[in-house]
């Protein structure tokens, strides 16, 4: 699936990136490993020592402790019990409140947080908020100025959170409730369940994970139990796909710009996931990544893996490819012209014009024959193959098989997809993909034939 100038908007809260490629890494392991790693293999597995692994884990609880009020003793414990105290929520909260914790600098965020309340209840000048915010801001934060207030209004305004009375100057605020005051109990429910239904099936998802928190928050000031109304439920699998989101603003933002983008990339082949950006020249050392400078043209989702993939244009490589989860201190370069973009742009479509998902090898047609289902209702293996089978066509064959054709872009990527259907599927074409597929089936029947029938 591509996606280029998407609506969906990750990095309108203008985000800070001293340590969030850390954050985003270490949940990832901590999710992927799902406890199987000590301290030790944990830290070597990420790149860090152990001692950033601690303080890091002290940081993510701490983090937690104050976005989630819910949470019970035992919870708080250990961090990875976010990951079981909901399995059906394992996306929300846990991969979602770094989104929350680290979209703002702390004082942004202190700062906002008192304009909205102080709107909620009653319209507002600038001065007024500039008063309110002064009394009522921690003593480790600088008090705000009134361009400030006014830069944070503006901002608060484009993004739809607050709106500008009527009427002249001085300009009186409020926040943009109207949507939800006006809905009724029944229809709250309903736009809820529908928002429900999009974040957890539906790519992008972070922008409806957060509508979602929005709107059970509403429902419980309505005493509605979010929970107990809930009519789906959902068993997320993919976990990095939450966290690869949080380069997805400053990658289409630099499409939409025409910019270059410069990050280090660790190759998901690699042993580290993390490289931390050092500073003290003492304790420099060499990086495990690499450096690299690329134009963004594409954005590319793997369905069948949850993986995020960045297609771009190395002025030395050519057209790169790059595994999301692998970008780290990713940075705005250079603007290039409109004409250069444009030109790239069609030599990359050109080459993933049969690409299965990324791939640019040399065009192969495949032919495969299904097995209808032996029984009646449902035809489930048609049906995924008509849905996720992309540019291929389905031909009738016999009342129990049909016959699927595609030429794609080498078969490695396709190849997954094929094997998945198991005996419901068989391949014709190329010859050579069929004996593969030969030899890997009677591998794993080699693997049943010493088990004794009467155990």
């Amino acid at each position: 699936m591509y996606i280029s100038d998407t609506p969906y908007i990750l990095g309108e809260t203008r985000v800070a990136r001293e340590s969030f490629d850390k954050e985003v890494q270490f949940l990832r392991l901590l999710a992927l490993a799902g406890g199987a790693y000590n301290r030790q293999q944990f830290a070597a597995r990420l790149g860090i020592s152990v001692h950033t692994y601690d303080k890091t884990l002290r940081y993510l609880k701490d983090m937690r402790s104050t976005i989630q009020h819910t949470l019970s003793p035992e919870q708080e414990s250990e961090l990875s019990e976010g990951f079981r105290y909901n399995h059906y929520e394992s996306a929300d909260p846990l991969m979602l409140f770094l989104f929350r914790a680290k979209s703002l600098k702390e004082s942004e965020s202190t700062r906002l947080s008192l304009i909205i309340t102080a709107l909620q209840n009653q319209a507002l000048t600038a001065k007024e908020l500039l008063d309110t915010c002064s009394d009522n801001i921690p003593a480790e934060y600088p008090c705000p100025d009134e361009k400030t207030i006014r830069s944070d209004l503006k901002y608060l305004e484009n993004v739809g959170v607050i709106v500008r009375c009527e009427g002249g100057r001085p300009y009186r605020y409020r926040t943009s409730n109207d949507l939800i005051d006006q809905l009724s109990d029944d229809e709250l429910l309903d736009l809820y369940d529908f928002v429900d239904v999009m974040a957890n099936t539906r790519v992008p998802s972070v922008q409806g994970y957060l509508l979602r928190e929005t709107l059970k928050k509403a429902l419980r000031k309505r005493d509605f139990d979010p929970n107990a109304a809930e009519t789906h439920l959902y068993k997320y699998h993919y976990h990095s796909r939450i966290l690869d989101e949080a380069h997805l603003h400053t990658i289409f933002q630099a499409i939409r710009e025409r910019r270059k983008l410069q990050f280090l990339y660790l190759s998901p082949k690699k042993g580290k996931s993390y490289a931390s950006k050092n500073t003290n020249p003492l304790f420099e050392r060499e990086s495990e990544g690499r450096a690299e400078i690329t134009l963004p043209l594409r954005v590319i989702y793997d369905h069948q893996y949850g993986r995020w993939y960045l297609i771009g244009h190395n002025s030395k490589l050519g057209t790169m490819k790059y595994r999301m989860e692998g970008i780290t201190q990713i940075e705005e370069g250079d603007a290039i012209t409109e004409e250069f973009f444009s030109q790239r742009l069609s030599k990359v479509e050109q080459e993933l014009k049969f690409s299965w998902v990324t791939d640019t090898l040399r065009p192969a047609k495949v032919v495969a024959r299904f097995y209808n289902p032996d029984r009646s209702g449902a035809n489930f293996v048609r049906e995924r193959v008509e849905a996720q089978g992309q540019w291929g066509t389905v031909t009738e064959e016999s009342e129990s098989t049909f016959l699927y054709e595609i030429t794609v872009n080498g078969i490695y990527e396709i190849k997954p997809w094929l094997r998945s259907f198991g005996s419901s599927c068989e391949v014709l074409e190329p010859v050579w993909l069929r004996r593969e597929f030969i030899a890997e089936w009677k591998e794993i029947h080699a693997y049943y034939e010493s088990v004794r029938e009467d155990i």
